[in-house]
């Protein structure tokens, strides 16, 4: 497949050409750099669901997308999932719950692997929205792996970023302060047939009240095994993409540089191998190894 006819089938969502055009930018395959400097990029609205395991994330993404595709919408998930230590790809987890929509050409699903990145990412999730950018979808989702408060990277990508809570989670909520400020637009409080769902909520509106900012952050109740508030949940979506067109510009704007000086940072550092380097150090590695010294003369020698 070349890639002059995956950039002209990406316009019409052609889910095999979406599907060949990720896996060229996430794996680096011959040719990814003039690939990405080709595409056009549309202002499609790209929605984030982030929070902690177990929170019901991804019942919810999928009553969300029931929602949008009853709306005659076309929507793109990308659901990052932990790495499988064996063969570094995603484990699917419960995107097989997405699996009642598969048949629908409307709805293109993309599991990814963190692959060791620490803030809930894959570390080719700008890539890879800016090809679902390139093809001509409504929504873009973002459903992260959940895990807590390095999650922040996010809050660059999403056009709207909602964190997904539980009723339990009220008594840790002033140790997830600080990452919960930086990335909520909404406040999603799921599961909320369970006992303690308005301690939840008021302990956020208490920790609202007391931040630095005059933006007010909504707070949804939500049930979505019972697919209950969910019509809700996205007029408040609508509202927020409405409102966040010029919010955070500054955050965005030094994420992105972030992720540019990490990604020329890889690139310079490519050549350099850790596996190399685990067994440099173990030829030479004895109780007087000095990890300063090591790395002068690894650097004297690059």
């Amino acid at each position: 497949m070349q890639i002059d006819e995956i950039l002209q089938k990406l316009p019409q969502n052609s889910h095999r050409h979406i599907a060949r055009a990720i896996t060229i930018v996430e794996n680096e395959l011959v040719g990814y750099e003039s690939f990405l400097e080709k595409i056009q990029i549309k202002n499609t609205p790209v929605l984030g669901f982030t929070g902690p395991p177990g929170a019901g994330k991804s019942t919810l993404v999928n009553q969300l997308i029931k929602l949008l595709l009853s709306q005659n919408k076309k929507v793109a998930v990308v659901a990052v999932d932990p790495t499988s230590p064996f063969n570094y790809g995603a484990i699917l987890g419960d995107r097989i719950r997405m699996l009642e929509h598969y048949k629908n050409d409307h709805l293109y699903i993309r599991s990814v692997a963190t692959r060791g990145s620490l803030g809930g990412l894959s570390d080719k999730i700008i890539e890879i929205i800016e090809v679902l950018k390139a093809s001509s979808f409504d929504y873009i989702i973002i459903e992260t792996v959940g895990v807590g408060q390095s999650e922040v990277e996010i809050a660059g990508i999403s056009d709207v970023c909602s964190v997904v809570l539980v009723p339990e989670a009220g008594d840790h909520i002033q140790s997830m302060k600080s990452g919960l400020m930086e990335i909520a637009d909404i406040f999603i409080v799921n599961k909320a047939d369970r006992e303690g769902a308005d301690t939840m909520i008021n302990a956020l509106q208490t920790m609202l009240h007391y931040r630095d900012s005059d933006i007010e952050i909504p707070i949804v109740k939500t049930e979505a095994l019972n697919n209950i508030g969910i019509d809700e949940l996205f007029n408040l979506i609508e509202s927020s993409l409405s409102k966040n067109e010029h919010k955070n510009k500054e955050k965005k704007q030094m994420l992105l540089a972030l992720k540019v000086y990490k990604m020329i940072q890889k690139d310079k550092m490519k050549h350099i191998l850790l596996e190399n380097i685990k067994k440099d150090i173990g030829s030479i590695y004895n109780n007087e190894f000095n990890i300063y010294k090591y790395i002068n003369n690894y650097k004297s020698n690059i």
